[in-house]
């Protein structure tokens, strides 16, 4: 699938895939960036299972937080803008091309 942008210039979106937990710091930048609310933060306990997400009201899961680490939760909102990827500071993000994704 190839998209035209507004000058005429061909342009391909790359979708927000996956992101690697064990890389990723938990930052936030990426879901600064998302207009959209495809990823969230989600809490990480010491054995580096995944809690929930993390709302930011003082939740550590019954002590049990150790760390956070952004969670794609809502892929299929994704427009393929790659700003999330451009902003990250570990290069975590898994982005695929809209031409190599199934319909």
């Amino acid at each position: 699938m190839k998209s035209i942008t507004r000058d005429g210039s061909k342009w391909v979106p790359e979708y927000l895939a996956a992101i690697d937990e064990k890389i990723c710091i938990g930052c936030g930048r990426c879901f600064k960036v998302c207009s959209r609310g495809v990823m969230h933060l989600h809490g990480v306990d010491d054995a580096g299972e995944i809690l929930g997400i993390c709302d930011g009201e003082d939740d550590d899961f019954d002590g049990e937080l150790n760390r956070m680490v952004m969670v794609v939760d809502h892929a299929g909102r994704c427009i393929g803008c790659g700003a999330c990827g451009r902003v990250c500071p570990k290069n975590c993000q898994t982005h695929v091309a809209a031409d190599q994704i199934a319909a």
